[in-house]
């Protein structure tokens, strides 16, 4: 008998909360959302973000807040992402360093920032090889005098990054690997750091995305020797890529955003067809193609396969590298 009473008083108490639950969804969004990047200004997350963020909050009807969270190559962001209240009002523009991060974690025996499968993919954005870029009075003119230095001098040239395991240090580990290089690694928070400094004649080289680089590159203050693509750059068409060189290493540094996976299903749609919309907009596509990375849009099925692919391939890359200390 207490036994039927307190099975029907549970029963009750979740159908009265049935409702609530389920009008919250449906009311969603009833305030401003959160869009996370886990890298400073100046980079091609941000660069992402922020068009991006202004086109879904047209399309939610309520704004979409940039928090940048830097640090630990993204990880920081991408964790207080992942650990986020699954309620629709967090979401997360991460870049491709977000396959690698698990796997370093990994390898460097320390606790996860995150795993993947903490977070669920909504949408890719842009999905663009790195650049090789040196400061336009260096005396390397092209990628062969560059590898030449750096083979003739091993460990004098060093080349800067976004943070250890980063989009920028992954393709420089890739390169060197494949190219019986050694350099030095300089990781900074960010991309635009990393820039700030190769501008500034602080390090040598930076592997960056087109976006970050391209106007100091058209401005004649940086000088592209080549890229990790597979295909002729839309930005720069005329760069010869490393597999051009005969190196057969190529890497992608793409952008898309992503939600804790726990997030209700119908706010899932929503975001993703608010995703779907933006990555469609005028502006959007204007303003992240002005800077040189043209959006490369997958929806939420296909770029959860790219994701898990990708990273397949990054635990292979991540162990190459080791423990970095």
């Amino acid at each position: 008998m207490h036994r039927r009473l307190a099975l029907s008083s549970m029963l009750a108490t979740l159908l009265l909360g049935f409702p609530l639950w389920v009008g919250a969804q449906a009311l969603w969004p009833g305030r401003s959302i959160t869009m996370i990047v886990p890298f400073p200004p100046g980079g091609l997350a941000d660069l992402v973000a922020r068009p991006v963020a202004e086109a879904l909050g047209r399309e939610l009807g309520q704004p979409v807040v940039i928090e940048n969270k830097a640090g630990a190559g993204g990880g920081i962001g991408m964790g207080l992402a992942a650990k986020a209240k699954p309620d629709g009002y967090t979401v997360l523009l991460a870049l491709s360093s977000l396959t690698v991060i698990p796997e370093a974690d990994a390898v460097l025996g320390r606790a996860p920032m995150f795993s993947l499968a903490d977070l669920r993919p909504i949408a890719r954005f842009t999905a663009d090889p790195t650049v090789l870029v040196v400061r336009a009075d260096a005396p390397w003119k092209n990628l062969q005098a560059f590898l030449d230095d750096a083979k003739k001098r091993p460990g004098a040239l060093n080349f800067g990054s976004s943070g250890n395991y980063g989009t920028m240090h992954v393709p420089m580990e890739m390169l060197a690997q494949t190219a019986g290089l050694k350099m030095a690694h300089i990781p900074y928070t960010g991309a635009g750091p990393a820039v700030v400094a190769l501008l500034g004649g602080q390090i040598d080289a930076i592997s960056s995305g087109p976006a970050t680089v391209l106007q100091h590159i058209k401005a004649g203050k940086l000088r592209a020797l080549a890229h990790w693509g597979t295909a002729p750059l839309v930005a720069l068409p005329e760069l010869q890529s490393l597999r051009d060189a005969g190196l057969a290493v190529d890497y992608a540094q793409w952008s898309g955003l992503f939600i804790p996976a726990a997030t209700p299903e119908p706010i899932a749609q929503r975001l993703r067809a608010a995703a779907r919309t933006a990555a469609q907009d005028a502006k959007v596509k204007e303003v992240i193609g002005n800077a040189g990375s043209p959006i490369l849009y997958q929806d939420a099925p296909e770029f959860e396969d790219y994701v898990r692919t990708d990273a397949r391939h990054m635990v292979d890359v991540v162990r190459r590298i080791g423990r970095l200390e």
